[in-house]
């Protein structure tokens, strides 16, 4: 847990994990009572024993625009393995015959109660938190290899999260938020969450119309312009790049990018 001056507590003789019906009832705890963790500790992603990982693709208009599709009528969904998560400053590495590596910096919605046929109304109430999440997609994996978004999607390590899970309290409207992304300090995105195509409340009542939601279940939103398949030349991840995201109020990722040997 974070304290209001930015110093790291422990949390683990309050609860196993932040995860499963953790989620439903996140305690209240004054911070000051934890002790201190020492040291700087790898970060790792601030949810445990994720269930499912949701992506929502083409869900901002300028995104759509600069990779050509038209706008989606309905939320686009793919899943990424479980396998791809990693924490939010841990390296990215490239597949061994990836060329096309793209970053997405994304606003990451954790799903706090069950979720069944929800009105749009009432979605945002099973919302436990809301992080960070880069999108790392390989677009010839994703679009070349035949079958589903979800192969250029799974790759090891391309489903950074963290670093902080932030509840709706401090958050506020989650269609009020800046998203940034760097690739080795150039700014590649700039983009704010009002300009989704489909909202959160949106996409999470649309996902229960077809499926249940479970605690810990994390919803990659979808990302704002800038990605380097949009770009002309296009552009993508080598070895040695150094991605940094930003989401107003909940913190920042920073990557290095290493190739599978």
């Amino acid at each position: 847990m974070l304290d209001a001056e930015g110093r790291l507590r422990d949390l683990s003789g309050v609860v196993p994990d932040i995860a499963g019906d953790v989620l439903t009832n996140l305690p209240q705890i004054d911070p000051q009572g934890l002790p201190l963790v020492e040291g700087a500790p790898r970060l790792g992603p601030p949810v445990g024993r994720i269930g499912k990982f949701i992506g929502i693709g083409l869900n901002y208009l300028d995104h759509a625009a600069e990779t050509g599709m038209a706008p989606p009528d309905h939320p686009i969904v793919f899943m990424k393995a479980t396998s791809s998560i990693i924490g939010p400053n841990d390296t990215v590495s490239l597949p061994r015959s990836s060329r096309h590596s793209d970053w997405e910096v994304e606003l990451g919605v954790v799903i706090g109660k069950p979720a069944k046929y929800v009105s749009e109304a009432d979605a945002l109430d099973h919302v436990a938190g809301y992080c960070i999440v880069n999108d790392v997609s390989e677009r010839t994996f994703q679009a070349k290899l035949s079958g589903q978004w979800t192969k250029g999607k799974s790759c090891d390590t391309f489903g950074p999260i963290g670093p902080w899970l932030v509840t709706p309290d401090e958050v506020g409207d989650p269609q009020n938020l800046n998203l940034s992304l760097d690739l080795n300090g150039e700014r590649m995105q700039t983009g704010h969450t009002g300009t989704m195509i489909f909202s959160v409340a949106k996409i999470i009542a649309h996902l229960t119309e077809m499926m249940s939601l479970q605690p810990g279940d994390v919803i990659a939103t979808g990302t704002p312009p800038g990605v380097g398949m949009g770009m002309t030349p296009k552009r993508f991840l080598t070895e040695g790049d150094e991605m940094e995201l930003r989401i107003d109020g909940l913190g920042t990722q920073r990557q290095t990018v290493a190739r599978d040997p």
